[in-house]
C-alpha cells in the first residue's frame, strides 16, 4: 500500500507540474506574450520550483482520508495565494516583473488554481472508486477494545474512503460487541503481524497501561510497522481535538475549531481584507457620502455612531456605524437593563428606519473589517451590557467570542434579528452562532455574504 500512496502522490506531482504548463501556455496565448519564448522556459521551471517548495509549508500533497473535498479546495487556494505572493515578489526582487504585467500574473495564477483543483477532484474520484471496488486499503490491527477502538472500527467499516481495512484487534479479553475478528492476547502481535501483512498498527488501550503500550511500540519498531495511538477522550469531551507540540511534548487541544487553524485564519483574513479594500473602492467611494450627508441634513447630532463591543477573545472593540437614533439617545432604560431597539423605536430617525431596514447602517464596520477587529462574517458583536446580561443566563453564550465578529452571520441570514425579547430567543441565535463557529469554512461565508445581499434586497422584517 506504501508503494501505491508513493506513486499515487508522484501522479500528483506530475499532474500539477502539466498544469502549471497549460495554465501558463493559456495565460501567454490570452496576453500574446509567446515573443518572450526565450525566458518562458525558466519562468516555468521558477514556477514549478515554488509550487512545489510551498507545498512543503501548506501540505498540498499530505495524505487525506477524508470525503471533504472542500477542506481540500481550501489548502489549494490558500497554496495559490502563497504562490501568487512569493512569484510577484520573485520577479520584483529579480527585476523581471516588467517582462509580465499582474494581470498576467493574476490570470496564471487563477489558471493554475482551477486546474489544480480539477485534477485534484478526479484523481479523489478515482482513488474512491478503487476504495469501492476494495483495493487500494491499508490493512491495520486494533489493540485494545476501549470505546475509541469500537468508534474507530465502525467507522473505518462504514467508510471506505479511509482507505482502512481492519483485520482484527488484540486485547487481554474477547469483549468487542461488534464483527471485529479477534487475535488473541497482546502477546500475539509479532506473530499477527507477520501472518497478516499488517501496514499500520492502532493502539486504543487505557493510560494506566503503559507497559503494555511500551511492549506494542517495541514490536513495531522491530518490524517496521508504523504505530498510531487512539486515545479514548469521549468520557471528556464531544467537541472535535487538535494535537500539537510545545518543545517535544505532545499537547491535545479539545474543542479545536475549524478558525484555529492559520491557513484558514489567514485565508479569511486575506479575503476580509481584500473585499473591504474593493468595497470602499467601488460602492462605498460614492454610497457613504451620500448616506453622510442625508444624516447631517435631516438631524442633529454627529453622523456616526460609536460603541464598545465584545470582540475576539473577549476583548473590547469600539464598533462604528451610521448613527440612527436621535441624539443623546440613551443605551440604557430605568432599571439600567440594555435598551434593546424596539419595532417603531420612537428614538429612531425617518432616515435611520430606512438605514437598518436595509443594512446600510453597518456599511462603516468595513473600516472595523479592514482594521481587523471584525470580520465581513461571524457572529454579530453585541454590546458590552447586553453581553453581561447574557453569559449569565444563556447556555455557552461567551463562546461566540472565540472568533472575529461579522457584519452578518448565519444567525442573521436565518432570521435572528432585533429585538430578542426572551432568553430563548437569544439561544437560538447563540446556537447559530456556535454552528457557525464549529463548523465554518470559506464556502460557508460565501454562502452567508450571498444570503445577505438576498435578504436586503428582499427585505427583512425583522429589521428595525
Amino acid at each position: 500500500m506504501r508503494k501505491q500512496q508513493q506513486f499515487l502522490k508522484n501522479i500528483k506531482y506530475t499532474l500539477d507540474a502539466i498544469d502549471i504548463l497549460i495554465a501558463y501556455s493559456l495565460a501567454a496565448f490570452i496576453f500574446n506574450e509567446f515573443q518572450i519564448a526565450h525566458f518562458s522556459f525558466y519562468f516555468y521551471l521558477v514556477s514549478c520550483g515554488l509550487w512545489f517548495t510551498i507545498s512543503i509549508f501548506t501540505k498540498l500533497y499530505a495524505e487525506r482520508r477524508s470525503n471533504k473535498f472542500s477542506e481540500e479546495i481550501v489548502t489549494i487556494i490558500y497554496h495559490c495565494i502563497l504562490f501568487a505572493i512569493s512569484l510577484s515578489s520573485l520577479l520584483f526582487f529579480l527585476n523581471l516583473n516588467y517582462k509580465y504585467s499582474s494581470v498576467f500574473i493574476i490570470v496564471y495564477v487563477f489558471l493554475s488554481t482551477l486546474l489544480a483543483i480539477i485534477s485534484k477532484y478526479l484523481i479523489r474520484k478515482k482513488i474512491h472508486a478503487a476504495l469501492n471496488k476494495g483495493n487500494y486499503y491499508d490493512n491495520v490491527l486494533l489493540i485494545g477494545s476501549t470505546n475509541a477502538a469500537a468508534n474507530f472500527f465502525e467507522t473505518v467499516e462504514k467508510y471506505y474512503y479511509y482507505g482502512y481495512k481492519c483485520l482484527g484487534y488484540l486485547d487481554s479479553n474477547n469483549n468487542f460487541n461488534n464483527d471485529c475478528p479477534y487475535f488473541g492476547d497482546i502477546e500475539n502481535l509479532e506473530a499477527v503481524i507477520e501472518k497478516n501483512n499488517i501496514d499500520e498498527v492502532f493502539i486504543a488501550l487505557a493510560a494506566n497501561e503503559s507497559k503494555k503500550i511500551q511492549h506494542c511500540i517495541s514490536v513495531c519498531d522491530k518490524k517496521g510497522i508504523r504505530v498510531r495511538m487512539l486515545p479514548d477522550l469521549s468520557e471528556y469531551t464531544t467537541s472535535s481535538i487538535y494535537i500539537n507540540n510545545i518543545g517535544l511534548l505532545p499537547v491535545v487541544n479539545v474543542g479545536h475549531l475549524p478558525l484555529d487553524k492559520k491557513e484558514n485564519k489567514l485565508l479569511k483574513r486575506i479575503f476580509d481584507f481584500v473585499f473591504s479594500l474593493v468595497f470602499f473602492f467601488t460602492i462605498g467611494i460614492f454610497l457613504i457620502p451620500i448616506i453622510a450627508f442625508i444624516i447631517k441634513i435631516t438631524s442633529k447630532g454627529p453622523i456616526f455612531f460609536k460603541q464598545e463591543r465584545w470582540g475576539i477573545n473577549n476583548k473590547k472593540i469600539i464598533c462604528y456605524k451610521f448613527r440612527t437614533m436621535i441624539k443623546n439617545s440613551s443605551d440604557l432604560d430605568q432599571a439600567g437593563k440594555y435598551n434593546q431597539a424596539i419595532k417603531d423605536d420612537p428614538r429612531i430617525t425617518f432616515i435611520g428606519e430606512v438605514l437598518r431596514k436595509t443594512n446600510l447602517d453597518e456599511l462603516p464596520q468595513f473600516w472595523n473589517v479592514l482594521i481587523g477587529n471584525m470580520s465581513v462574517v461571524g457572529p454579530r458583536p453585541h454590546p458590552t451590557p447586553l453581553n453581561i446580561e447574557s453569559m449569565h443566563t444563556v447556555d455557552n453564550y461567551m463562546l461566540r467570542h472565540l472568533v472575529l465578529p461579522g457584519i452578518s452571520g448565519l444567525a442573521q441570514v436565518n432570521g435572528c434579528r432585533g429585538e430578542t425579547k426572551t432568553t430563548e430567543e437569544m439561544q437560538k441565535r447563540i446556537n447559530f452562532d456556535l454552528y457557525y463557529i464549529h463548523r465554518w469554512n470559506f464556502w460557508l461565508d460565501i454562502q452567508i455574504i450571498i444570503q445577505t445581499i438576498v435578504n436586503i434586497l428582499r427585505g427583512d422584517q425583522n429589521a428595525y
